[in-house]
């Protein structure tokens, strides 16, 4: 019988968040360095070359590969034999780890969690509690599996009830294309199949935990029916074009992972949960001999690859910028934004919009006349930063406010991730304005163009204040044009008609 000390638990949490906060796992690295090796479209090849180096830099800098620091799951399996020398409860233990690791001052990383949900949504600061899922087994161990999971990804989780009859497949390959680009491909889709709803979500999330083996199963074939359905569904959803960040380009998914589940003879629960460029998940055991520490990989396994803007990249002066001039931007152009820009995301937009509503000013200092305005929750800064891992949150959110910011403040323009709704497109060629998108997944890198950040107004809400930033040639790229073009329609189009002359050929 071994026994298990309450500090070693925490502890060994702790390292493992901190840990998987600025290490992305090989095997994702490699896949990712293949997909760019592979990768036509110049627009996707820029994306994945962005999230590289990004990834290298948070790994020497030990500094979070994205700003979203993440929702925590754990998964615990604890042996009948184990004893305990604790005074918490093991949850109570597992969100000490998670408390810890997120206020590490040497590499705070951002506090997402919000209690009374659906009420007032007030931050926690310290990112707990975790979502805890545990089971009992035979053995005298304790086996952890954590992962940190971004809202952007989480966010586009898709469950089905089908009917027992129905191709799962086709079902998939009609939903990724609804899924948008908020999750950040290229990444991993989990799936579930089986048992009850919960239970197929569950099992699309652990799935998730499973090392990218796709090269290795495309080259050997498959064995059983849950194999054939990883390769269909991985070559089917890549034959959609949609391609890195929505793009437009040969790979949407690096792998697919699957697992199953006994079901009623009625019924055939699956659930699609994605994860993004900021894959992160460690796992531990412990076997009573003291706390577990994660191993630092070599740095010399990640890729040299160098990011550079291009000869064709258009500088541009965000203190003087005209809407004549945005007119003229092309979807998919690069830009180097240069000057002063606002920040904001969806609570910020609540309240903005309340004022407005009530035709009551904006807070002092909040002028957004042809101004443009980040989608931005930026992490805390650490040592000598101006401000922490600064990369944009996915702007489908903030569609609803689309139409008023634009017509009752002066803002021109936009910078998110992902795609915009129609109503969104709309408002932005009603009004002469544009959509830019950062790459979701290049945080640490994007950070590094800022080079002034205060808080004007709404500090109450914490990463969610509107702040204003100065930026020096900050990479973006248009996405939505003054004419209401949009790349995330016309980019994928593209290239699924490539991925059909390949298919072809």
């Amino acid at each position: 019988m071994k026994t298990i000390r309450q500090e070693d638990l925490i502890a060994s949490v702790a390292d493992a968040l901190q840990f998987m906060s600025y290490f992305h796992p090989l095997d994702f690295v490699q896949a990712m360095k293949q997909a760019y090796d592979m990768e036509e479209s110049p627009a996707a090849k820029d994306a994945i070359a962005q999230i590289l180096v990004n990834s290298r830099m948070c790994a020497e800098g030990r500094r979070p590969v994205c700003q979203d620091t993440g929702i925590v799951d754990a998964f615990v399996e604890i042996g009948m034999d184990v004893r305990w020398q604790a005074t918490m409860g093991v949850e109570d233990m597992i969100n000490e780890g998670v408390r810890r690791a997120y206020l590490q001052q040497d590499n705070v990383l951002r506090g997402s969690i919000v209690s009374d949900p659906a009420g007032k949504r007030r931050n926690t600061g310290d990112n707990t509690p975790a979502v805890i899922h545990m089971r009992v087994v035979p053995g005298d161990k304790v086996s952890v599996n954590l992962a940190a999971k971004g809202g952007g990804s989480e966010n586009k989780a898709r469950l089905a009830m089908l009917n027992p009859n129905d191709d799962i497949v086709d079902w998939v390959v009609k939903t990724v294309p609804g899924m948008g680009a908020g999750w950040c491909p290229p990444g991993i889709l989990g799936i579930g199949i089986g048992g009850t709803a919960e239970k197929a979500a569950i099992l699309a999330k652990e799935a998730l935990l499973e090392p990218v083996d796709m090269p290795t199963l495309k080259a050997r074939g498959p064995q059983n029916r849950l194999e054939e359905l990883r390769l269909e569904i991985y070559r089917r959803v890549n034959e959609l074009g949609i391609g890195a960040q929505g793009l437009g380009g040969l790979t949407t998914v690096l792998d697919v992972k699957i697992r199953d589940y006994p079901t009623h003879a009625a019924s055939l629960p699956v659930a699609i949960i994605p994860n993004c460029a900021a894959t992160r998940h460690a796992h531990f055991t412990l076997d009573g001999s003291g706390p577990v520490l994660q191993t630092p990989p070599d740095i010399s396994h990640w890729p040299d690859i160098k990011w550079e803007s291009g000869p064709n990249a258009r500088r541009v002066n965000l203190d003087t910028v005209t809407r004549d001039q945005i007119a003229q931007w092309q979807p998919g152009e690069t830009l180097l934004l240069n000057g002063r820009l606002l920040t904001g995301r969806d609570a910020a937009h609540r309240q903005l919009q309340k004022l407005l509503d009530a035709g009551q000013p904006l807070p002092e200092g909040v002028d957004f006349t042809n101004r443009f305005i980040y989608y931005v929750g930026p992490v805390d800064p650490v040592r000598d930063e101006v401000v922490g891992p600064a990369g944009p949150t996915t702007a489908t959110r903030m569609d609803k406010y689309t139409e008023l910011m634009l017509a009752k403040t002066g803002l021109i323009g936009m910078i998110g991730k992902a795609e915009r709704g129609p109503a969104a497109i709309e408002a932005i060629r009603r009004h002469g304005a544009v959509y830019l998108i950062a790459i979701g997944g290049a945080a640490y890198l994007v950070s590094k163009a800022i080079t002034a950040s205060r808080v004007i107004a709404f500090a109450e809400l914490g990463m969610e204040a509107i702040r204003e930033l100065e930026v020096r040639d900050m990479p973006v790229t248009v996405a939505v044009d003054a004419r209401g073009n949009s790349v995330h329609q016309t980019g994928p189009a593209q290239w699924q008609q490539v991925m059909l002359k390949h298919r072809q050929a």
